[in-house]
């Protein structure tokens, strides 16, 4: 097969403001300040830009890390992919993270493995959901996407095996199985945060391991790894595959699809089967929670915006909470990036899917979601974080209250409110979310940032009953009584201490 279509040459990468780059660009224009696409596409290009710098330049230690700099890692990435020019070919002898030897895989459409797309018997509700013809670029992004967030479901073809006697692909019956979903995925669709950075290089160096990172984390017993396109695996349970499962590397480009690119689709069957958060392998970017039986992962909550849970990410700043969720791409960035840069952001995001025996599948409320706030490193510190961790626990009580007063106004009116509830509360969110960074911005201890907050509680206060007037009409007598009755008390919260 001809060689063509180099990752490193062509522009297939989206870029906020920019388009389409190569990978030869994202390393030498420093003018990119953010990727583009929706964010499991942003997810599976910053691990992959991720798994390029950690080949090309594990720092030992911080101090190591702070010598090379951004411009420093751009430098080496940009080295490295010179030496690796040969296995960035989309097509070719050795097609990037492809598998030539899955040729005899059922070949699947393009719109079969996005799960944005309907195809099959699924409804079309709007133009996004048509399956289109995708371009090289397009493919590339999803072949990349695939490696780790790859749905379960019965599209995979398990009847071809690569690695000899590997049973993992096979059900209790000697049957090819369903393939199990993208350990980026998991049973609901997991949560990833990273550091972002005024750059992309910044970014990537924020969010760069070091070898004693990884020591600490003690999760990977084979370290940092081989990057798959360096020694492709030979099967699903080969040495190779083995070694990706113990590795960084394993987890930045999990390889738990086997694919192979054709003009209509590509051979499509299930790759590597990586242990997952319960058997306490995570990925640095999720976020999981170890303090009870077992380990929680957070969760994509299309109506809980990620920027709700930003407490909950930093809550080993407060030295009194020392349980909870733990993010290793924030805890191990954080006081690097509070050092190194005067402002940062945090980013989550991911996709939330549904699943029915063995099938996943993006349905009803599922959805991309993703959250950026950024931060100022002169006023993080545990009496910030206190403060924030304050504003954040009053919104919620707000809430609260929005909801049982909305049951309350239909009750009085004998009719079940029970789904109205919920949607005034959402929209409450919705209208605190313009407003939350500002609040971030505000929560340190001074009087100018006192006075900030007490207006921003009376903005939030205004919220509520905005909510409460939207769902809650008084076009009648007895409209207008319950109305009254049960229109939200915001007194206390507005002369509590800001």
């Amino acid at each position: 097969m001809e060689n063509r279509f180099n990752l490193i040459d062509e522009p297939w990468i989206p870029v906020a403001d920019h388009g389409r780059v190569s990978l030869r660009q994202i390393f030498s224009n420093p003018e990119y300040r953010s990727l583009g696409g929706n964010p499991v596409q942003k997810i599976a290009l910053l691990k992959l830009l991720l798994a390029i710098a950690q080949s090309a330049a594990t720092p030992k230690d911080e101090a190591e890390w702070n010598a090379l700099g951004a411009e420093g890692l751009a430098e080496r990435c940009l080295a490295y992919l010179d030496k690796w020019h040969d296995r960035f070919y989309l097509y070719g002898d050795k097609p990037f993270l492809q598998m030539p030897a899955i040729r005899a895989a059922k070949v699947q459409p393009f719109g079969a493995v996005l799960p944005e797309v309907s195809t099959g018997n699924t409804t079309v509700l709007s133009q996004v959901q048509v399956q289109r013809e995708l371009n090289d670029g397009a493919k590339a992004l999803l072949i990349l996407s695939l490696m780790g967030f790859a749905l379960s479901g019965k599209k995979t073809d398990n009847s071809i095996v690569l690695t000899s006697g590997y049973s993992g692909k096979m059900n209790n019956k000697g049957k090819p199985s369903t393939g199990k979903p993208g350990p980026a995925v998991a049973h609901m669709g997991l949560l990833h945060n990273f550091l972002y950075g005024s750059d992309l290089c910044q970014t990537l160096w924020l969010n760069l391991l070091t070898q004693r990172n990884l020591e600490q984390m003690n999760i990977y017993t084979e370290g940092i790894g081989c990057a798959p396109w360096e020694a492709m695996p030979a099967g699903e349970d080969c040495e190779k595959a083995r070694n990706l499962k113990r590795s960084l590397m394993g987890r930045l480009l999990p390889l738990c699809r086997f694919c192979l690119l054709v003009d209509d689709g590509l051979h499509y069957s299930e790759g590597i089967a990586h242990p997952g958060y319960k058997d306490g392998v995570v990925d640095p970017s999720m976020a999981i929670n170890n303090s009870g039986k077992e380990p929680k992962g957070l969760w994509v909550d299309p109506e809980k915006r990620p920027w709700r849970e930003l407490t909950a990410l930093l809550g080993f700043l407060d030295q009194s909470d020392t349980l909870g969720f733990q993010s290793w791409q924030i805890r191990n960035g954080l006081d690097r990036a509070r050092d190194a840069v005067d402002t940062f952001a945090i980013w989550s995001g991911g996709l939330r899917v549904s699943s029915n025996a063995g099938e996943q599948y993006a349905s009803g409320s599922d959805d991309f979601v993703e959250s950026q706030i950024w931060l100022h490193s002169e006023i993080l510190g545990e009496s910030w974080f206190s403060q924030l961790k304050q504003e954040i626990d009053a919104l919620d009580g707000l809430a609260k209250n929005l909801y049982g007063r909305v049951l309350g106004f239909f009750k009085e009116q004998t009719v079940d409110g029970s789904k109205i509830a919920p949607q005034a509360t959402q929209l409450f969110w919705q209208l605190c979310e313009r407003n939350f960074q500002d609040l971030v911005n505000q929560c340190d201890q001074t009087e100018d940032a006192a006075g900030h907050r007490k207006k921003l509680r009376q903005r939030f206060a205004n919220y509520v009953n905005q909510a409460y007037d939207k769902f809650c009409p008084r076009e009648t007598a007895r409209q207008m009584d319950a109305w009254a009755k049960c229109r939200p008390n915001t007194s206390k919260y507005l002369k509590q201490e800001a």
